[in-house]
């Protein structure tokens, strides 16, 4: 799952709209020394998360976008099986 920022603009991605994407970034935040772990995905995330397109969302597990913008590629990825949603075989 990828959350896009732009200042403080969070821009649409895969079907998912700025409030869902929003919504979602506690659970897929990097670690910091303040808090080194994230937040579980609020029902708000899963619920936008279902409605993503998924196989779009898995584009950018390798991207170097995610990590420059505070994102953990492994969390994003794992966010799916969090919200009891099966990601797709190819993820």
């Amino acid at each position: 799952m990828a959350v896009l920022l732009e200042g403080s603009r969070v821009l649409g991605l895969c079907n998912m709209s700025d409030e869902g994407l929003a919504s979602c970034k506690p659970a897929v935040a990097k670690a910091t020394p303040e808090k080194p772990n994230p937040d579980k995905p609020t029902p708000e995330c899963c619920e936008a998360l279902k409605g993503a397109d998924l196989k779009c969302l898995c584009g950018y597990k390798n991207s170097f976008l995610l990590p420059s913008l505070g994102i953990d590629p492994a969390l994003a990825m794992a966010l799916p099986a969090k919200c009891n949603l099966t990601p797709p075989a190819d993820c």
